[in-house]
């Protein structure tokens, strides 16, 4: 699987005429090797593939599990005189660097301006997009670990109880079931509920009627991420609320059904036709623009390649995983047109193409809930 993985470099190394690929990302990293262990908030570790080798550079803390773990790779270990200045020096000779610009620090570059006539920055997420079998099928399995989650705090939600709480209950669970959070949990209560990256904090659930409850989350099992979004109620929801939970239900089907329908008569589908088809729905019915995208790619990464927006030049096919995620939003919820607390509605669930039509990984129920 790995050497297949490279040959697939290799193959776009030649294509952008390069003399060798800098992989500087911890998910890429990840994805070519195999190892799962290096820190995200700190550089362990690169890889530097050339036309006929490979080599990962890291440090004594993984040098014998390096050996053992990636025999597929050559070891290049930073001690002593071998610095990592040094370690660039060796590869001079190779003219053309293909980079991830968006994983290299300002001090990086200048590192490897030094060595390298010419770097070109090269876009490797964008391999991830097409999963294998096995891949899909952990993302499955991740998500459907979610789903559990989904039903367990469920049962958590009381009177009195804050974000942070419920946030807490939910990534316990998750880790009792031997797997990690995909991200920071978003969990929103009332208008909190209409900022859409809300970040989880003390707010805590009273006893009025119709209070939004939005959960946003996903699983990391086996290096894989799921993510799914849930829009419930405590007490009873109004029309209004009713009115607007079924615009954005409506609108996420509006978007499968597109997909399905372009799968059937053999046509691409385009990430943007997707967007507009929710988005287009929801502005139809008098909402707000959805201020973020419909959905993107999911695998390594809980945000991958592809997206789909109103700008994705984006081709969704078949084996990519993706979210399909509307969202209104009504921070103003108050003024007469929209009678009622500020708050917002969002359903978010992950989806890949098949030749029959989309499949739905994530199964949580989608009927209005009031706890």
């Amino acid at each position: 699987m790995f050497e297949f993985r490279i040959k697939k470099l290799r193959e776009l190394l030649v294509k952008e005429n390069l003399d060798a690929i800098l992989i500087s990302s911890v998910s890429n990293i990840s994805y070519l090797t195999g190892y799962t262990n290096f820190s995200k908030e700190e550089r362990e570790a690169y890889l530097i593939i050339t036309k006929k080798e490979q080599f990962i550079v890291t440090d004594g803390r993984y040098s014998g599990v390096i050996k053992r773990q990636v025999p597929h790779f050559k070891l290049l270990e930073l001690a002593g005189e071998n610095s990592l200045k040094n370690i660039f020096a060796k590869f001079a000779r190779l003219k053309v660097l293909g980079i991830e610009e968006d994983e290299i620090t300002v001090s990086e570059h200048k590192m490897l301006k030094k060595h390298f006539k010419k770097m070109k920055h090269l876009d490797i997420k964008s391999h991830r997009s097409v999963k294998t079998d096995d891949e899909i099928k952990k993302i499955e399995q991740a998500a459907k670990l979610g789903d559990k989650a989904f039903k367990y705090i469920l049962g958590k939600i009381r009177s009195g109880i804050s974000e942070k709480d419920l946030a807490y209950e939910l990534e316990s669970f998750i880790k009792k079931n031997k797997a990690d959070l995909s991200f920071p949990p978003i969990i929103a209560f009332g208008r909190n509920s209409a900022i859409p990256h809300h970040q989880t904090g003390e707010t805590k659930l009273d006893k009025k009627e119709g209070q939004f409850i939005l959960l946003d989350f996903g699983v990391k099992l086996e290096n894989y991420c799921s993510d799914m979004t849930r829009t419930i109620f405590f007490g009873s929801p109004t029309d209004k609320q009713k009115k607007i939970y079924k615009v954005i239900l409506e609108a996420q089907q509006k978007a499968v059904d597109y997909i399905n329908s372009a799968i059937k008569s053999g046509k691409k589908v385009k990430a943007d036709e997707v967007d507009r088809a929710a988005r287009d729905y929801i502005t139809s019915k008098g909402y707000p623009v959805i201020p973020h995208s419909l959905g993107h790619g999911v695998g390594l990464q809980v945000h991958e390649h592809p997206s789909l927006s109103s700008k994705s030049r984006d081709i969704l096919k078949t084996g990519m995983v993706f979210s399909i995620e509307p969202g209104i939003y009504l921070p103003n919820f108050g003024l007469p047109r929209f009678a009622g607390e500020a708050g917002g509605v969002r359903i978010e669930d992950l989806f890949v193409p098949g030749k029959a039509g989309l499949k739905q990984l994530t199964n949580s129920p989608k009927s209005i809930i009031s706890i």
